[in-house]
């Protein structure tokens, strides 16, 4: 560790803000901070564009936030769908159809927005680019760096080889499901129901609607997300105590899979594997800690449950915001950003997140019983409203306490 500020003055490069990861959570926040006067860093492994495995969908609550960031056009034009609400069908045939329109609260606007990572990524990192955010691309932190116990910055190797110390005010892991920062400043935990996504881009998929489609097995779940085009995300998500057959044989685990949900199958085999199959999880992952002295964690790197109610792009989106409003407002001299500075944040997230961390535990844990999660399904789809307002609680517009209201969870399951 450093015990000196005069290690803090002769670091090589000094920003107030080093991001790591240029995912959407880390370029929404490089914007934001960017465009409030901050001198920001974000470093990325990758090279953009790139492809990641990931269900590509986001509600209506999301599109505000990408409106918000001025690339909401540039996403339409490139082809983005906009998808009306979601169908989901349950393992004994049980079917609910929600529509956000029909959610009793009005959204920023009626649709949701699902585009390939490939552009959404790219364009919010250009978004940040064109903020004023330096992007250092196909560069790796390796570890931490302390001053006075505080973190102030990292070690980075960038794409030469080169490592230099990179020294910021406040240092923010927006890394991921393997998340280096989170990892150094906090325990790391895992839970259940430990699953894994492999997902797909398939052309020609047969009849697809206007909405996302989610069906559920026995063990495990199908996603079948239009992203434009004529192209549909195919998530296949499992346990990940069946993924062992996979090994060595992705594709051909995949396409066998599917035949465990023939519906799903007979629409998406006679059509076209435009990219190879992407493997992501376990998921069920989250941090001890979100904020220590120097150091916050936003998107997956904070917590991550399962892609099923497509949380986890809005989730790294609001957790910029929130992230933004607590730094922007924070003592802008010294050294680290403490932990204090950063309650207002940590108080946010959990507000914030708190009724919908609930909701999607309510939902993951409920396919466990297929028979209980039928019935679920097959009593929300025939009392009026209901399916609409839990799809509304899902695309992020409708408050959480609408579900986990005791009235409508008795009507619910009774």
């Amino acid at each position: 560790m450093d015990s000196s500020a005069s290690v803090w003055a002769e670091s090589r490069r000094q920003v107030d803000v080093l991001v790591v990861g240029a995912g959407p959570g880390g370029s929404a926040l490089a914007i934001l901070l960017a465009r409030a006067g901050l001198k920001v860093m974000v470093v990325d492994r990758a090279a953009f564009p790139r492809d990641k495995a990931c269900s590509e969908y986001m509600g209506p609550g999301a599109v505000r936030i990408l409106d918000r960031l001025g690339v909401l056009e540039t996403l339409e034009a490139a082809g983005a769908a906009t998808p009306a609400g979601t169908v989901v069908t349950a393992a004994y045939g049980s079917r609910l159809h929600g529509r956000f329109a029909q959610a009793g609260h009005r959204p920023f606007r009626p649709t949701g927005l699902s585009v390939s990572r490939r552009i959404l990524d790219h364009t919010l990192v250009d978004a940040a680019r064109a903020a004023g955010a330096e992007i250092s691309e196909r560069s790796t932190v390796e570890e931490l760096l302390y001053h006075r116990g505080a973190v102030s910055g990292a070690l980075v190797r960038d794409v030469r080889g080169t490592r230099y110390a990179l020294r910021a005010r406040l240092t923010v892991g927006a890394d991921g499901l393997r998340s280096v920062v989170a990892r150094r400043i906090g325990r790391r935990r895992t839970g259940v129901p430990r699953r894994i996504a492999f997902v797909a881009h398939v052309d020609g998929v047969e009849g697809m609607g206007d909405s996302a489609e989610l069906e559920v097995g026995r063990r495990g779940y199908v996603g079948l997300n239009p992203i434009g085009g004529g192209r549909t995300n195919v998530a296949l998500v499992l346990p990940a105590s069946r993924v062992a057959a996979a090994h060595g044989r992705v594709e051909s685990f995949f396409l066998e899979t599917l035949a465990q949900f023939p519906a799903v199958q007979r629409r998406v085999v006679p059509g076209v594997m435009t990219r190879r199959v992407l493997v992501t999880g376990p998921f069920a992952a989250w941090s001890g800690r979100v904020t220590v002295d120097g150091a916050a964690l936003i998107g997956d790197a904070a917590d991550f449950f399962d892609p099923f109610t497509g949380e986890g792009i809005y989730s790294a989106l609001r957790g910029a915001e929130l992230l933004a409003d607590t730094a922007i407002a924070a003592p802008s001299r010294g050294g680290p950003v403490s932990a204090a500075a950063l309650a207002p944040y940590r108080r946010a997230r959990r507000r914030t997140f708190a009724g919908k961390w609930a909701v999607e535990r309510l939902i993951g844990y409920a396919m466990w019983w297929p028979g209980l999660f039928d019935r679920a399904v097959a009593r929300l789809e025939r009392r009026e409203g209901m399916a609409h307002t839990l799809i509304g609680v899902t695309g992020d517009f409708v408050p959480a306490g609408k579900v986990l209201h005791p009235l409508f969870l008795a009507r619910m399951v009774l």
